[in-house]
């Protein structure tokens, strides 16, 4: 072998040992690519489409309602996969359902993005400290806050889904979708 034919493969090597090198470092702690896995999020996310996730932005910022989170299940939570769910309400807020809509602190929460009316009455109940209260979009055919005994601590959560990138005929970068009627 060529002298020049070794500092091409050296070259090659080194350009790839820093690429992985760079992807698995913005894996870890900056984007992410996510399949959704179930319908719970209808319409928003389709099964099997694929979504951005921003690893860091909540070291700056703090988590808004509307926002898509992905996060690991609380502890008693029977799937080892992560969620991807919309946040609804915050610490401190007294969340209800009733009458097939939502309210936060006695105020009818504005929800374009569901798939059909709620089906069930919950709460009221007060959102705990360090806290969050989660729901699909699919309300009714969700295994969500609603549903669960425990609470969704604000450190299992991963990071905020932003972009839908797969298939490229849904490209969509999300929006706080959600207000609070006035």
């Amino acid at each position: 072998m060529s002298r020049e034919t070794k500092d091409f493969i050296k070259e090659l090597l080194s350009i790839i040992i820093i690429a992985f090198i760079l992807a698995m470092v913005l894996r870890t702690f900056v984007v992410e690519g996510r399949i959704i896995p179930s319908g719970s999020m209808l319409p928003t996310l389709q099964i099997n489409d694929r979504v951005m996730v921003n690893k860091f932005i909540y070291n700056f910022k703090d988590i808004e309602r509307g926002e898509l989170i992905v996060f690991t299940p609380p502890d008693g939570i029977s799937n080892e996969q992560d969620y991807i769910k919309r946040v609804i309400g915050l610490e401190g807020e007294t969340v209800e359902i009733k009458n097939g809509k939502t309210y936060i602190d006695n105020q009818k929460l504005i929800e374009p993005y569901l798939l059909e009316p709620i089906d069930y009455e919950y709460g009221p109940v007060v959102v705990p400290e360090n806290s969050l209260f989660v729901l699909g979009d699919n309300r009714n055919h969700s295994y969500d806050s609603h549903m669960w005994n425990v609470w969704l601590t604000e450190d299992r959560v991963k990071g905020k889904a932003f972009l839908i990138y797969w298939p490229l005929t849904n490209i969509t970068i999300f929006e706080q979708e959600v207000s609070i009627e006035k």
